[in-house]
């Protein structure tokens, strides 16, 4: 049985990031476009804790793609599930940085608005887990210039794990439909499937 992927997208995000367009538009050329799951996350982190667990269960053993706060979410499932996590600039403890920023939201795909809370910012320090040790289940995809986090916080959270820090890029991560192929290898998609395209299409 082919691999299965569930994507994870950040805060404020949703399955019409360019990230998750290029993996979905990358898996349907594959043909498998039933093995992936992108699905539009609840703003409140136990809600959007709630639909993963549920897609993990459905899914089996899926690999984990995670963005921003999706890396947070998906660190979480892969230490809880024992799975693979591949993890784009990873938000690392994020309940601690919403000092200042309690208020009025605004998703930016979606237009939905809602209201941060001190309960949204309690419930994702309930997922806060020790530091991964377990090199072989986690990539983690890092850029310095992610204007967003802080890189090196993901670099010493992570390092025991594969890191892969390229200068420059951005919080969206540049050039990720390039390194599609990484990340098919690492689900276990077989190479004939893939080996002989230009990714750089999908962008």
């Amino acid at each position: 049985m082919t691999a299965s992927i569930l994507y994870i997208h950040g805060l404020n995000s949703s399955p019409a990031s360019h990230k998750a367009s290029q993996l979905s538009r990358a898996m349907a050329h594959l043909g498998l476009a039933e093995q992936l799951r992108v699905p539009p996350l609840h703003h409140h982190p136990r809600q959007a804790m709630a639909q993963l667990q549920t897609l993990v269960s459905e899914l089996g053993s899926p690999l984990l793609v995670g963005s921003s706060l999706g890396g947070y979410y998906a660190t979480y499932l892969a230490e809880q599930h024992g799975l693979k996590a591949l993890l784009i600039n990873p938000a690392v403890r994020p309940h601690l940085r919403f000092d200042g920023y309690l208020g009025p939201q605004k998703n930016y795909y979606s237009d939905e608005t809602w209201e941060l809370t001190q309960d949204h910012v309690d419930a994702l320090a309930e997922f806060d887990v020790a530091p991964p040790t377990d090199t072989t289940r986690y990539q983690v995809w890092l850029q310095t210039a992610d204007e967003t986090l802080d890189y090196r916080d993901a670099e010493r959270y992570y390092r025991a794990c594969a890191l892969r820090i390229q200068a420059g890029g951005d919080h969206g991560f540049q050039g990720f439909a390039e390194r599609l192929p990484i990340l098919f290898a690492f689900a276990g998609i077989n190479a004939t499937l893939w080996r002989d395209i230009d990714f750089s299409a999908f962008n």
